[in-house]
């Protein structure tokens, strides 16, 4: 079996060559710089590629003759899907990550508005989503990111193959390119005495890459056309999520709740006025298994960015 990751060194693309890699395929991974592709991969014969997304030539040239798998990661707006949907129909079962940015509530609003979201939890895959975007949004601005997000995915669902399209929430593991417990890792390990957090019980659900890398491998060899949520089995609080990291650590300092009134005070990247879950039913019932829990999982990226802050 053979697997080609575009964006193969970054968290779920990481973690999905390594899982794919430990099952016995052969991996393919691209990106843009060879000094990101981690050692654990190449030390498990997984083939790295110098390659741009929007040069769908040369990412032709990876495919070869085909593969089983085709995980695009770097997909951001319609015109990218679009470009490499020939090489997608080569392939038996073509991957399309997402995001859980795509949601609306009731009242149109989402994660990315002014006005925060109020979602009936948890969220369904049949939940409605932005309008797609146009091709000369900006993906990569806050208000473009979504709706952009969005017109990648009717691009693939309406293409007639056998895409999945994953959407996963907060995503954490190795590799993330912007860890966002970085500044509590980093505050803990400089002896930090007090941390102030605002709206300990706020939930955003989390996703281990791990676990977006277990739902990956199990559509691999399940192909069909579809959507699937990607999140953890809990959802724990910012409170839980800041001591899982001072536990991790051996933090010793104080954790201060700060009353919900409180402004601009002991902001966390888990901030949400009301929760957000993700209903994971559907990847459950194609005989999805999570690797482990949120809290668990959380100090594969707790270690690796410690390990980054001594280096």
């Amino acid at each position: 079996m053979r697997a080609v990751v575009l964006g193969g060194t970054g968290a779920i693309g990481g973690a999905t060559a390594m899982a794919l890699a430990k099952a016995g395929w052969a991996v393919d991974v691209t990106g843009r710089d060879s000094s990101l592709m981690p050692a654990e991969l190449t030390a498990l014969g997984v083939q790295f590629h110098s390659v741009e997304r929007a040069d769908v030539a040369s990412v032709g040239r990876v495919l070869g003759d085909g593969a089983d798998l085709l995980v695009d990661l770097l997909a951001y707006r319609a015109s990218d899907v679009r470009a490499v949907l020939p090489l997608m129909a080569s392939v038996s079962s073509p991957v399309l990550v997402s995001s859980r940015a795509v949601y609306v509530d009731g009242l149109g609003r989402h994660v990315n508005s002014d006005e925060p979201p109020h979602f009936e939890v948890p969220i369904a895959e049949d939940a409605p989503t932005l309008a797609p975007a146009n091709d000369d949004v900006n993906p990569f601005s806050r208000e473009g990111y979504a709706p952009s997000k969005v017109a990648a995915e009717r691009v693939a669902l309406d293409s007639g193959l056998q895409v999945t399209v994953i959407r996963p929430s907060k995503v954490h593991g190795r590799w993330a390119r912007n860890p966002r417990t970085r500044m509590f890792v980093e505050a803990m390990m400089a002896g930090t005495e007090r941390i102030e957090l605002a709206h300990g019980t706020s939930i955003d659900h989390l996703t281990a890459a791990g676990n977006t890398a277990a739902l990956i491998s199990t559509v691999a060899l399940k192909p069909g056309a579809r959507i699937l949520n990607s999140a953890d089995p809990d959802s724990p609080g910012a409170e839980q999520i800041l001591r899982a990291i001072g536990s991790r650590l051996g933090w010793t300092g104080t954790l201060e709740l700060l009353d919900d009134a409180v402004p601009d005070r002991g902001l966390h990247p888990w901030l949400q006025k009301h929760p957000i879950v993700l209903d994971t039913r559907a990847s459950h019932r194609l005989g999805y298994k999570p690797v482990g829990a949120a809290l668990n999982l959380l100090a594969e990226e707790v270690d690796w960015v410690a390990s980054q802050v001594r280096g």
